[in-house]
């Protein structure tokens, strides 16, 4: 699929939106599938490409984080053990049921991820009266049905991560966003790898938003530390669910 240079443009700084959001707020997807779909991509092939694309919101987290990942090595390696089979599972998901069927469900789960997201604070005051325990058969099942939901689709995935997390962990909100920031990745890696051998990713654009979520991410993994996500939290929920609603409209 040839795609203009100008667009490619464009998704670069969708990217940058993307990697800034996901890595503050748990909402890449929500910013860089609708610039996919803006691009002409159809809505499965939009949404294995940035799954791919998304890999780059990881990387960036990641480097941009290091003070907060330091010491957390001995339970996120299991962790992301788990959301990692989890996502691949997604991934499988995706490909062997009908486009028909993701045009009709995505809407779905764009309105759910989106007031999730707008939930987040009532979720998150909720867990500080929870006993933390951490690691357990139960937070493996939960994290495990986030991974496949990240194979599958994957927008407010990372919210769903942190809120499961922080009722498991009692920590600084900064390190756990930087914990759930590197499992979420960790659910895209075997569905991205999945992804690419079946022909279906668009590479250009994916390398286009990857390149952006890059940078957005790292930035974002560095702001985290001191900007309140409220606002665009709020803003990307709003948004979110408009998308929702146009495209349940549309399917």
């Amino acid at each position: 699929m040839m795609i203009d240079w100008w667009v490619l443009l464009l998704l670069v700084l969708a990217g940058v939106g993307a990697g800034l959001t996901g890595a503050t707020a748990g909402l890449a997807s929500l910013v860089s599938y609708p610039a996919l779909l803006a691009a002409g991509l159809p809505p499965v092939t939009a949404n294995v490409t940035n799954t791919v694309a998304m890999l780059g919101t990881t990387v960036g987290a990641a480097a941009g984080a290091r003070p907060e990942l330091a010491g957390q090595r001995r339970r996120l390696v299991p962790l992301c053990a788990v959301t990692t089979v989890g996502g691949a599972c997604g991934g499988l998901v995706l490909l062997l049921t009908p486009s028909s069927a993701f045009t009709v469900i995505v809407p779905w789960l764009i309105g759910g991820a989106s007031l999730v997201l707008m939930a987040g604070p009532r979720l998150r005051r909720l867990a500080e009266g929870a006993e933390h325990h951490g690691l357990s058969p139960v937070t493996g099942v939960v994290a495990f049905l986030i991974g496949v939901y990240g194979g599958y689709f994957g927008a407010a995935a990372g919210v769903l991560m942190l809120a499961l997390l922080v009722t498991v962990w009692s920590q600084p909100l900064a390190r756990t966003n930087a914990a759930k920031n590197l499992v979420t990745g960790s659910a895209n890696l075997l569905a991205a790898i999945v992804f690419s051998v079946t022909g279906k990713v668009v590479w250009p654009a994916a390398l286009a938003v990857c390149l952006g979520s890059l940078g957005g991410s790292w930035l974002g993994s560095a702001l985290v530390r001191r900007l309140p996500a409220t606002p665009l939290r709020i803003g990307i929920g709003i948004g979110g669910l408009a998308l929702a609603v146009v495209l349940g409209v549309r399917a």
